[in-house]
């Protein structure tokens, strides 16, 4: 099907499809992908970490499902990123070493065993992964060759104890996850436009916000209170509700709470999209901007606020990717977000 030319497809090229740039990744960026995917499934782990390298003992990526004690539960997920999909014999020894390793109790037998791979497996390993009889047979025979001298420096032999557990061993553990459930999934997670972009999603207007100040108000509107005090010799407000029958005063009030709202608002959409730190860069791209202001000795609280206000709003956001999203509310309520951080104040609390 063929697509209108976009200005961004002449600026950065074609948009490659995420399981493209996946199978571009190294073995250890293919690890660190899958563990942050895990992350996003809370409710079904209690901890996730990463083990892959030497020593791991066949275990890539841990899922813990309970805490860790001598019997804790765990899924197993193994990473391959290979050129091609998987065959038996890619897999026969990670296998060997689930068991050998669960027979000698370094750790319990996993629940769950998932081999993930971004180009999956292929058919004949596919048709073992859904008969495990078979999967079992196969792997007797191809341990000698695939096992026996590859899970530890000393040969491990399928005979004795370890055949009897080996013969009781449950294989229905072992199955695979598809790379194509892993990118739907991923969608969730914050990075997800940082890894594959895409462009953000739409952003909820703040269609209301709480009429009475919040606990988590409190250092920026009282700042306001102070700075409202400034403005007049006569004014002696103690609390926002005592200068609301001014409607100077009040109307601004008004006005910086919706600000300081839409700029949360942004924070908890940049967070869910993009993670923390880049709303953290546009809150210090505000700062520069306006803290001269703030360091002025203007003697008028109210004065500075609006000064410092006027000049965040002036902003053009060049490169910050939330540049697409932010309105100019945000710009100004930044600046009561940072009052309310401690970056700086409107008046001194003693004055």
């Amino acid at each position: 099907m063929a697509n209108y030319l976009s200005y961004e497809d002449t600026l950065i090229g074609p948009h490659l499809d995420a399981i493209k740039i996946i199978r571009s990744y190294s073995d250890e960026e293919w690890e660190a992908f899958i563990e942050e995917w895990l992350e996003i499934k809370k409710a079904d782990y209690l901890e996730i970490e990463k083990l892959g390298g030497a020593g791991d003992m066949g275990r890539d990526v841990v899922a813990y499902i309970n805490k860790k004690n001598p019997n804790y539960e765990w899924d197993c997920y193994q990473c391959k990123h290979y050129k091609n999909s998987l065959t038996p014999s890619d897999i026969w020894v990670e296998f060997g070493k689930i068991i050998y390793y669960s027979f000698i109790k370094k750790y319990p037998k996993p629940r769950k065993y998932y081999l993930v791979a971004p180009r999956d497996v292929g058919t004949k390993l596919s048709d073992l992964l859904n008969n495990h009889i078979n999967l079992k047979s196969e792997l007797i025979s191809a341990w000698d060759d695939k096992c026996k001298t590859k899970i530890t420096t000393t040969d491990i032999n399928l005979s004795g104890d370890f055949l009897d557990y080996f013969n009781h061993f449950d294989f229905s553990i072992f199955g695979r996850v598809q790379v194509k459930d892993v990118i739907k999934e991923h969608i969730k997670h914050p990075n997800h436009i940082r890894s594959f972009g895409g462009g953000l999603p739409s952003r909820e207007k703040v269609e209301t916000i709480p009429s009475s100040v919040q606990s988590y108000e409190v250092k920026y509107t009282k700042q306001l209170t102070l700075a409202y005090n400034s403005d007049k010799e006569t004014n002696s407000f103690k609390n926002p509700g005592d200068f609301k029958d001014n409607t100077t005063y009040q109307g601004h009030f008004n006005r910086a709470r919706e600000s300081f709202h839409n700029a949360e608002q942004l924070r908890n959409f940049s967070r869910d999209n993009l993670g923390q730190d880049v709303f953290e860069n546009l809150q210090e791209e505000i700062y520069e901007r306006v803290v001269d202001i703030v360091d002025d000795d203007i003697k008028n609280g109210f004065k500075k606020v609006k000064e410092v206000e006027a000049k965040a709003m002036e902003l053009i956001i060049e490169s910050n990717p939330l540049k697409a999203r932010c309105i100019v509310a945000d710009k100004k309520g930044i600046c009561h977000q940072l009052v309310n951080n401690n970056r700086f104040i409107w008046i001194k609390i003693d004055e």
